[in-house]
């Protein structure tokens, strides 16, 4: 008889379905990833650089990110599960080792302290009926920096405007240019509308977290 799969342990499934999907390399070398992060920090490692695509929003701190996360992600922008022109030709130009190198580099520029086991102060009523509804925590971390699985990322203190354009990109379908299609994130996403998803970015930027822009000494 087989066990009946709860919502928290499906995400987990269908991470790891992704995980190994985008072809994970077995080991990750951060030195090895410093050398191959030229095409990268131009615009991660500068507090507060903007995108413009499919608007103008900062682009994501992820140093200190899970590297299992950026490796997935970086396979998502290469299949083109993710749709972003600048993102997916760098991606494609990345072999599953490169992105295992790089994503070791990035997760451990970031390293500090780790975040509060949960958040000192409630959120907003309103606020916590979207997290419940969404259940994000379930994936997340109750202080939404310690995600059950290592393929989901930290969304503590992330850039509150680009929390919202990714989760607009998760309502977005049948579209040539923009959107996103994990499952898991698209059934969360679309029963908000986007002033509910603003409040959601809004309260998980403003929590202590472990990522960060980290800015270099200089460019190589």
């Amino acid at each position: 008889m087989k066990k009946k799969l709860f919502p928290a342990t499906l995400a987990a499934a269908l991470a790891a379905a992704l995980t190994l999907a985008s072809g994970t390399a077995g080991a990750q070398d951060a030195k090895a990833g410093s050398m191959k992060v030229a095409m990268c920090i131009g615009c991660h490692n500068i507090p507060g650089y903007q995108a413009s695509f499919p608007e103008i929003y900062k682009v994501p701190k992820i140093a200190g990110q899970n590297a299992r996360y950026i490796v997935t992600a970086l396979g998502e922008y290469k299949k083109g599960e993710r749709k972003h022109p600048s993102m997916r030709a760098i991606a494609t130009t990345l072999s599953d080792q490169d992105m295992a190198d790089v994503a070791a580099w990035y997760e451990q520029l970031g390293k500090g302290p780790a975040a509060p086991a949960k958040p000192a102060e409630a959120p907003p009523e309103n606020v916590a009926k979207l997290l419940a509804q969404a259940n994000c925590a379930s994936c997340h971390g109750a202080n939404y920096s310690t995600p059950i699985d290592p393929s989901y990322p930290k969304l503590a203190g992330q850039y509150a405007d680009y929390l919202y354009a990714a989760l607009k990109a998760y309502q977005t379908d049948h579209n040539a240019r923009i959107g996103r299609s994990n499952p898991v994130m698209m059934g969360m996403a679309r029963p908000f509308t986007h002033v509910e998803i603003k409040a959601l970015a809004a309260y998980l930027s403003s929590l202590p977290g472990e990522i960060k822009t980290v800015q270099l000494d200089e460019f190589r």
